[in-house]
């Protein structure tokens, strides 16, 4: 155990990919999750937060109090701030249309706020992904 904070510098994809293998390793995940991680300043805030129970897509309402949220987090935490967020299930490294419509949900979320957002990544039992928004957007057209 280690009394140093996990404080990477974080300004490229893929500064942001290896920061999410980093935090959360190479094992499988039990349960369907949506991490949040605020980067202020190019560095992670010392402090993930997990929503669990993510199993179902949100639907707009949900969607909606989650733009709320980090309207909220944006303000209270002030200028320089982005979000990253990452998707964990079980299961294989495929991306699923579940797996899509998560990540297209934190993008709506994410611009319903006024929100700087980094691409979402998906985390299963074999890898970590992202989930860039052109991808997404476009598997939905």
């Amino acid at each position: 155990m280690t009394d140093e904070t996990f404080a990477p510098t974080i300004r490229t994809q893929a500064d942001l990919e290896a920061a999410w293998r980093a935090l959360m390793g190479p094992w499988g995940y039990g349960r369907h999750s949506l991490w949040l991680m605020v980067l202020l300043d190019d560095v992670p805030v010392p402090q993930l937060t997990e929503v669990e129970g993510c199993t179902e897509p949100p639907d707009t309402t949900t969607t909606e109090q989650f733009a709320r949220l980090l309207a909220r987090l944006s303000g209270d935490l002030g200028p320089g701030l982005r979000f990253a967020m990452l998707r964990t299930r079980p299961g294989p490294s495929h991306v699923e249309e579940l797996d899509r419509e998560w990540a297209r949900s934190v993008y709506d979320a994410c611009a319903l706020a006024e929100v700087a957002c980094e691409i979402v990544h998906l985390g299963t039992e074999e890898r970590v992904r992202p989930l860039p928004p052109d991808e997404v957007m476009l598997a939905s057209a």
